[in-house]
């Protein structure tokens, strides 16, 4: 059996450079430094990851707070605004109460002014009533001459007087 020396030949110097080139890798540790190159890449982007988590986590906290901070200054908003309604309601009511006391002040006052002007117009009339009375009386006195007609007029003429400062007084 005739082996092809040029068959083998190429195959073995094809499998021995094959076998060189694998045993060059080891030697020069190739696939250490690859793994070690991977590791690196692999911590790197692990890092990265936790770096973005804590950034993740940060922002979460802050968007957190500045809801927090949101929502208290939509409460304090709403109660000013509260407080706002109940003093505009309570200065409404105020006002609205010293204006019906000034009325009615205002009214007392008038029926008051009323009543005395009332009082004086009576006083008047019953001054002008007596006067009357007076004068008639003396114009009867001194028309008349009987003494005893003069007495029963002056007394009739008195009984109608106090009548009607009667009837002026009630």
């Amino acid at each position: 059996m005739e082996i092809n020396i040029m068959a083998i030949d190429a195959t073995f110097w094809v499998a021995v450079s094959f076998v060189i080139f694998f045993a060059g890798l080891f030697y020069l540790k190739v696939p250490q430094k690859i793994n070690e190159v991977l590791n690196n890449l692999i911590s790197e982007i692990r890092n990265e990851i936790d770096e973005s988590e804590k950034l993740r986590t940060e922002a979460k906290t802050l968007l957190d707070n500045a809801q927090k901070k949101l929502d208290t200054a939509q409460n304090v908003s709403n109660e000013i605004i509260e407080q706002a309604k109940k003093e505009s309601d309570k200065l409404i009511i105020d006002l609205n109460d010293k204006f019906h006391r000034s009325s009615e002040i205002k009214k007392n006052l008038a029926e008051n002014k009323i009543d005395q002007m009332k009082k004086a117009a009576l006083k008047e009339i019953r001054d002008a009533s007596v006067k009357i009375a007076v004068d008639s009386v003396k114009k009867i006195i001194t028309t008349s001459v009987d003494s005893s007609k003069l007495d029963t007029l002056f007394q009739k003429n008195l009984d109608e007087t106090k009548e009607e400062l009667k009837k002026i007084n009630s």
